[in-house]
């Protein structure tokens, strides 16, 4: 999980102990007030089935930076910092066929 951060505790760091039973767990988080289009935010709760309209967001999130991440992979065709043959690298891929129902 990113921003989680593990720690001994004072006492236990003071007795060399730093096991992860006597670990304190830091969550970073960022509270922040948003104005949002209602009519959109209660559609992204209902079609995601998030609970929370901070799940709802916190995956939206998620979904735009992974998706520009995606696009940025696309820059980097004819770069050069990757060589090699896909068809060579596809070869490691299961084949997944779809089996088709005889006729009747």
């Amino acid at each position: 999980m990113a921003g989680l951060q593990s720690r001994p505790t004072r006492a236990a760091a003071a007795r060399g102990l730093d096991s992860p039973v006597h670990m304190v767990h830091t969550l970073c988080m960022k509270r922040t007030n948003l104005v949002l289009d209602e009519q959109l935010l209660e559609e992204a709760v209902r079609v995601t089935g998030e609970r929370t309209y901070s799940r709802t967001v916190e995956r939206a999130l998620r979904d735009l930076v992974a998706r520009a991440r995606a696009r940025r992979i696309l820059d980097l065709a004819g770069s050069g910092l990757w060589s090699g043959d896909l068809a060579v690298v596809r070869e490691d891929r299961p084949v997944y066929r779809v089996k088709r129902r005889a006729a009747r």
